[in-house]
């Protein structure tokens, strides 16, 4: 699997169909996707609550390593899905990281929403040893993660991205799109979420307005979803989380306000105007403040109904 003369800067990683595969990251995204990889491919998982990597490894063929470098030793492609770039640097760059053991020849694949600058900066460092890399965000959720059915958005050359496509279609079933260069990926995912949460915040507070006028909650939505103002947040996540007062944790909305100012910061850096997303970016802090680092991103619904003091619910 693997050929050497001697000298660690000329290894090369030589691939098979069944390929040496880590995966750095077991939370409520990053767990359903390696999940999908165990089958197919040696897989070698890192967490950083270790009993989180041995609880997935249980009853798979599954290896758990110590540290993210034991978890790159030997792998010919290693993913990464982290809450943010900067720990996508820490476990790839810092003590014991994994790019140290990477050879020559192995691939990144960064399913984090991460930022562009960023990814282009690791990029830039894992290629001065031979190392590939393609920013690969996810859309689609916990549900459809545990189906294979993500949205997977590459970024990245072509020779690495053709390379990636058949790690990431094993859990990409819904649509794996090359966006264009390292960080595109990243930079779309960051405007999908930032829309996502526009979604949110003005559904939020015009159904509650619409409650409060007297109007039926599911009377509400069924006409909207029948009508130009549907969305994603309409027709599937105030059905399934707010009508009937479930409001489950699955994405944090730290992280979903994160992701804003990843899209704002793009907006700036291309000189567009963008008082809108300013206005989403600021709300999301407002509310990330309030609620707490914890909070769900569905929980502008529960703010909403607690401050006008009415129950949206089917």
């Amino acid at each position: 699997m693997e050929e050497r003369n001697g000298l660690r800067g000329t290894r090369r990683a030589v691939h098979s169909l069944s390929m040496r595969i880590s995966f750095l990251g077991l939370g409520a995204i990053g767990a359903p996707i390696a999940s999908h990889l165990a089958g197919p491919h040696q897989l070698t998982v890192w967490n950083r609550t270790r009993a989180k990597a041995e609880s997935f490894a249980s009853g798979r063929s599954v290896r758990v390593a110590a540290t993210p470098g034991e978890a790159g030793t030997g792998a010919e492609i290693l993913l990464t899905c982290l809450p943010t770039s900067a720990e996508v640097e820490q476990v790839l760059f810092g003590a014991e990281g994994a790019a140290a053991a990477l050879v020559e020849g192995a691939l990144v694949i960064d399913c984090t929403s991460g930022d562009p600058a960023s990814s282009r900066r690791i990029a830039a460092r894992l290629a001065g040893s031979g190392v590939g890399f393609v920013d690969a965000p996810v859309s689609g959720g916990v549900s459809l993660a545990e189906k294979g059915e993500l949205t997977v958005m590459l970024g990245g050359g072509e020779a690495e991205v053709e390379r990636a496509r058949s790690v990431v279609a094993l859990f990409g079933k819904r649509k794996v799109v090359h966006i264009g260069p390292v960080g595109a990926g990243h930079a779309v995912k960051g405007v999908n979420n930032a829309l996502l949460a526009a979604n949110i915040l003005a559904a939020s507070e015009g159904i509650t307005a619409l409650v409060k006028a007297g109007v039926s909650p599911r009377v509400a939505v069924e006409t909207i979803n029948a009508s130009s103002g549907a969305s994603f947040v309409t027709q599937t996540l105030v059905p399934d989380r707010v009508l009937t007062g479930a409001y489950p944790r699955s994405f944090r909305l730290a992280l979903l306000d994160k992701d804003c100012g990843i899209a704002l910061d793009l907006v700036h850096e291309m000189g567009v105007d963008g008082p809108v997303l300013a206005a989403v970016k600021a709300k999301m802090a407002q509310l990330r403040a309030e609620l707490g680092e914890q909070a769900d991103y569905m929980s502008p619904f529960a703010a909403s109904e607690q401050a006008a003091g009415v129950s949206i619910r089917g």
